[in-house]
């Protein structure tokens, strides 16, 4: 059998076994109570999911705004600060042909005052063209990352979460599961956000993060690399987000994939709430746990 063939054959596998473990009942809603069954890794988004949209749209995104040009001057001649600044100026050669992209000049740190206030002008332009455009592009991520992180550390931000959050994924964790993140944001960023949390430091709930350097939320091969990174079967990892677009590739790598709603997340379709599962708290997940499932669930994991 050719490799093509191959390939074709363990897609339509996948895709067979994810709508088995995601089917919903004949004339009904999906039956929630049983998604958890089999499950042993479970894969969070952060932004709408665990977190509210509007934390990193109202709190986040507006810090980055109204202190891009001064993390620049203050941190200009740092290692860290000329590295994003490379990412961004690579990131702006393959953007060329986009429209309204910014281009950045070569950076060099003792240029003179002048050259400098240029490409200065430049990268704050760029990163505001790409968070504009709502991209999702690792360089500035990594830049948004590093911002946040004086501003987390300062007790200028805390990371929010919702209610329902911590005591879900201690249910998990009590049933021998484990529980990752998977989010557009940097490793740095989801690290700050839940170490820094309303909640207090959150991190000792995880196993570990994943961000766009493993490939992008959209594409099928990211949600197999994270199965692959874990030593997971992808049919025992259920991946919660709130973006559609972001379900059907992790379902299509064979995992299951379950919807979010949440105050101000983007409204789902009929169409979308017939094809996925739907939450609206993770308290509708951390109850579906029987002391019979512990025990099972726990020597499986062992």
């Amino acid at each position: 059998m050719s490799d093509r063939r191959l390939r074709n054959t363990r897609h339509r596998s996948e895709r067979t076994v994810a709508g088995t473990e995601n089917k919903r009942s004949a004339g009904g809603p999906y039956n929630i109570s049983g998604l958890l069954d089999g499950v042993t890794v479970v894969l969070l988004d952060i932004e709408g999911t665990t977190t509210p949209i509007t934390f990193v749209k109202d709190e986040l995104f507006p810090y980055v705004r109204s202190h891009v040009k001064q993390h620049l001057e203050k941190h200009w001649q740092e290692e860290e600060c000329q590295q994003d600044i490379a990412a961004l100026k690579k990131q702006a050669e393959e953007d060329k042909e986009m429209d309204g992209v910014v281009l950045i000049p070569e950076c060099i740190t003792d240029d003179d005052d002048e050259t400098r206030q240029k490409v200065l002008s430049a990268v704050v332009d760029n990163v505001l063209w790409n968070m504009d455009a709502d991209r999702k592009v690792t360089a500035l991520k990594q830049l948004q990352g590093h911002m946040w992180r004086a501003a987390y550390q300062t007790g200028k931000i805390k990371g929010e979460v919702y209610p329902d959050v911590v005591p879900a994924i201690r249910g998990w964790l009590e049933t021998g599961r484990q529980v990752y993140i998977y989010s557009s944001g940097s490793v740095e960023a989801q690290k700050l956000l839940f170490g820094f949390s309303t909640e207090g430091d959150l991190l000792e709930l995880f196993s570990g993060h994943f961000d766009t350097t493993t490939g992008l939320k959209v594409e099928t091969e990211s949600y197999r690399r994270i199965a692959t990174a874990v030593g997971c079967d992808p049919a025992n990892i259920l991946f919660l987000t709130d973006v559609v677009r972001e379900a059907k590739p992790s379902r299509e790598a064979g995992m299951k994939a379950c919807l979010t709603v949440r105050p101000g997340n983007a409204p789902l379709t009929e169409e979308d709430m017939a094809e996925f599962p739907v939450i609206k708290s993770f308290s509708k997940l951390a109850s579906d746990v029987s002391p019979s499932k512990k025990r099972s669930r726990g020597k499986a994991a062992t």
